[in-house]
């Protein structure tokens, strides 16, 4: 599976609204700081995460077929052997159109079926990095 372009990833930095698997209400963690940093820069933050009520001052969901709202990008702060089925999640919705997996967190089978499906893929990424060397 080939790494995506800078043109691919600033389409996905385009997108509004991003579902974060496994974001954390702890700040210093990646999975809580990535996410805020996103929210301050006008990104819509929807935590996954089955652990707590709410984090960033929004409410969290169990999973992402709980999700209510209209999604762009699930990104992934779970292990590489969650993956899997975070995208069969993720497939199951008719909005998601990115899967983006955070630093460290690289599945490429899984990645295949998200293409298969017609979602563009990002791996072993960090979205805040990304945003801050494409966006600013």
């Amino acid at each position: 599976m080939s790494d995506p372009d800078d043109e691919t990833l600033s389409r996905v930095l385009d997108y509004e609204t991003i579902a974060v698997v496994g974001c954390s209400g702890t700040p210093g963690k990646a999975a809580h700081d990535v996410p805020n940093y996103l929210q301050r820069h006008g990104y819509r933050i929807i935590p996954v995460n089955p652990t707590t009520d709410e984090v960033l001052g929004v409410r969290a969901y169990d999973t992402l077929a709980d999700v209510e709202e209209e999604i762009d990008v699930v990104d992934v702060f779970r292990p590489s052997d969650e993956v899997a089925g975070i995208v069969a999640e993720a497939t199951e919705r008719d909005d998601v159109r990115a899967i983006w997996t955070q630093l460290g967190i690289r599945d490429d089978d899984a990645a295949a079926r998200a293409t298969d499906a017609g979602l563009t893929v990002v791996q072993d990424r960090c979205m805040k990095v990304e945003h801050g060397r494409l966006k600013r």
